[in-house]
């Protein structure tokens, strides 16, 4: 008899652990209720992509702890690894709209939502954070499905949204316009390293390389060669590094645009011999884009340039043939 009973209340506790250790994520908003009762007292509402650990179960309700990250700032929504560290509540909510790791395409399901939200973000009038609860169901997809096929995207998709927030907010400060890149604020580089690292060889790590050339780029050229040969040697050696990456003809117009600017701004400092080497880079460039990348519209602008400067036609500063 006292076996049975041992054996009864260690499968209660079993489950009960089992059951605790579930987590999920909430693909729409939630109410958070004080009980399994839609009259109780609202504790808060939880945002798309939160997660939540299952406590218990009653009916169509369930005991969640709810993962809302820090109460201050910075953005919780960017609260990612440490997210534990920031505020819970433990309440009621009711079941539906969660994925499980036992939801049958809980990662596409994931994904569509996040895909969903980075849309309403894109709108002028979309939703209000949108563009957070994307980041937050992006990061859901690699956190509880590591192994899907769509974990690797989902992953540089948290870094992107992240990292073109972060650069809209590093390009409004006064520093950005500083002619050096290390006088001013850089990018947070975690995100999208850890991309390069967790999915090393592929199109997500390539492009995740690619955005880090961000932080090597000048501010303001301020009429000076020297930003502007610095950043076409940037772009050439990662189209040297990366020649199959999505991002490397965007690299290769870079280049060739910043060797069309060159002749130019040699000329006003006073060095012909240079100008005249930067039209013959900048020509090779865009002809080496046009060739390798005919299908890219990168492809098509390059052509643009080739023109231009085959003709002689100023691309950068006042001049006005």
């Amino acid at each position: 008899m006292t076996k049975l009973v041992l054996l009864t209340v260690l499968m209660v506790l079993g489950n009960s652990l089992l059951l605790a250790a579930d987590r999920g994520t909430l693909i729409r908003e939630a109410v958070i209720y004080l009980s399994p009762d839609t009259s109780s007292s609202k504790l808060a509402q939880a945002e798309r992509g939160r997660e939540v650990i299952l406590l218990d179960k009653s009916h169509n309700w369930l005991h969640v702890e709810a993962l809302m990250g820090l109460a201050q700032t910075p953005d919780p929504a960017f609260v990612l690894d440490d997210e534990d560290q920031g505020k819970t509540i433990s309440g009621w909510v009711l079941d539906s709209g969660v994925v499980w790791p036992s939801t049958p395409n809980g990662d596409r399901i994931l994904f569509g939502a996040a895909v969903d939200s980075e849309d309403e973000a894109s709108r002028r009038h979309g939703r209000r954070g949108a563009a957070q609860d994307a980041l937050r169901l992006y990061r859901r997809v690699y956190d509880m499905f590591p192994s899907a096929p769509l974990a690797g995207e989902a992953l540089y998709r948290t870094a992107d949204i992240k990292w073109q927030i972060d650069k809209a907010d590093m390009q409004s400060r006064p520093s950005a316009h500083e002619k050096e890149a290390y006088l001013r604020a850089g990018i947070d580089e975690q995100s999208m390293k850890k991309v390069m690292k967790k999915f090393p060889d592929t199109k997500w790590a390539q492009l995740a390389a690619f955005h880090l050339l961000d932080n090597k780029l000048c501010g303001d050229w301020q009429g000076s060669s020297k930003c502007p040969d610095k950043e076409a040697d940037i772009y050439e050696k990662y189209v040297k590094e990366h020649p199959e990456s999505p991002a490397a003809p965007e690299a290769l117009y870079n280049a060739a645009s910043r060797r069309a600017a060159l002749i130019e701004i040699y000329k006003t400092e006073e060095q012909p011999k240079k100008a005249d080497q930067s039209k013959d880079l900048a020509i090779s460039l865009a002809q080496q884009l046009v060739s390798k990348y005919p299908q890219s519209d990168w492809s098509s602008r390059a052509q643009t340039l080739l023109f231009l400067v085959q003709q002689g036609v100023p691309t950068y500063g006042n001049a006005i043939q």
